[in-house]
């Protein structure tokens, strides 16, 4: 090829594949942004983050916990509408009744307890890190809008950050109560977010 022509040639090759990356990009995101998981997860990150702090790891992660709950149970919720799959469906169903239980738990709590000093700031700090990253984690997903398989990895990163939010409880908390919730969020979403993995693997 002449060396005149080919300058123009390799600067329309460099465009095209720049093009395409981008059209790639804006397509994920656009993808990102029907997602209905992905936005009752950005829904919650908002409603959390707005919540007013008493600064006491108890209290706020229980009234934090709460919202994070809720936010999985419209998850489950939309999977039982669209979903296909009867074990994510299943799975869905027994995320709503078990989290349905502990948001009865945590409001209890919250309803005879009272902030107690000294304050402790860092749990805020170290909890508003945890959603952060999850959101981070979930972002670098690929969302497919298969809704079985969408609900299962983004739930995956949402079940790690109630296990990151609940090993800063046992680590700044005071309280028995809430102390044992987070224990048992632990071990149940741990087993879950393996029996979703292997479920993800399964189902690529």
């Amino acid at each position: 090829m002449n060396r005149l022509l080919r300058l123009p040639f390799l600067a329309l090759l460099v465009f095209s594949v720049l093009f395409t990356a981008c059209k790639k990009d804006h397509d994920m995101d656009d993808m990102k942004h029907e997602s209905p998981y992905m936005t009752i997860m950005m829904d919650m990150m908002t409603q959390m983050d707005t919540q007013v702090k008493t600064q006491d790891p108890d209290h706020d992660y229980a009234t934090q916990m709460v919202m994070h709950h809720e936010a999985a149970i419209k998850m489950a919720e939309e999977e039982l509408r669209t979903g296909s799959n009867q074990e994510m469906k299943t799975t869905a169903q027994e995320i709503i009744t078990k989290q349905r239980a502990e948001i009865g738990q945590f409001n209890a709590f919250t309803a005879g307890h009272q902030p107690m000093q000294p304050l402790v700031p860092q749990f805020n700090t170290v909890q508003k890190s945890n959603m952060d990253k999850m959101m981070k984690a979930s972002d670098a997903r690929t969302i497919t809008m298969r809704a079985d398989y969408d609900f299962a990895q983004l739930m995956v990163d949402h079940h790690q950050a109630a296990i990151d939010n609940s090993e800063a409880l046992l680590q700044y908390g005071r309280n028995t109560t809430t102390k044992t919730l987070a224990q048992n969020i632990i071990t149940d979403q741990r087993q879950e977010i393996a029996a979703l993995q292997n479920w993800l693997t399964r189902n690529r």
